[in-house]
């Protein structure tokens, strides 16, 4: 059962950040899509789901990577597809964290944290969560952010519903490796 809630976690995550059109759908410029609309085209392109199922995956997942509004329903963060959030610029904490491993950490001196293929940096906002971030490719290594310099130096900072904090960018000498 666990098993089954991680793959559709996973179907979901794909289609609601990265590759709506591998199920025939497109999302608004915010991000959202009709759940009934969602379903259908999930069930037209693989294994079948219904709204029940969705709903325990996002009651059951530790990540809340999903959001519903009504009958509507969107990644929270982490898209490599274009949209909107809407989410509003936040202050950030004075230290905020991320997650990775030690063979990409001088990249990261050199160039800073960039987004890669996604929207944004993804930043945690304690060194437990970095870590288990981190964890998923190797020993990890946490990295210190100095958001509160950060945002005095006008940089912006918004926050997903799940708590995952979100920047353009972080230049290196914000970066703190802490082990």
């Amino acid at each position: 059962m666990a098993d089954a809630r991680e793959r559709l976690s996973r179907r979901l995550s794909y289609v609601l950040r990265h590759n709506p059109g591998a199920v025939g759908i497109a999302l608004s410029s915010d991000g959202w899509v009709d759940l009934d609309r969602l379903v259908d085209a999930m069930n037209e392109h693989g294994p079948a789901v219904t709204a029940d199922d969705i709903a325990e995956v996002m009651a059951t997942a530790r990540k809340q990577r999903f959001e519903v509004e009504g009958n509507r329903i969107r990644a929270a963060q982490g898209h490599s597809v274009a949209v909107e959030l809407g989410l509003p610029p936040v202050d950030p904490p004075e230290l905020l964290y991320h997650g990775t491993v030690a063979r990409v950490v001088p990249r990261i001196q050199a160039e800073g944290l960039v987004p890669g293929s996604r929207t944004h940096v993804h930043l945690s906002p304690d060194r437990a969560t970095a870590t288990e971030v981190g964890r998923r490719r190797g020993p990890p290594v946490v990295l210190a952010i100095r958001a509160g310099e950060m945002a005095l130096a006008g940089f912006t900072f918004l926050r997903a519903v799940n708590g995952v904090w979100l920047t353009a960018h972080v230049p290196p000498g914000y970066i703190d490796v802490e082990g």
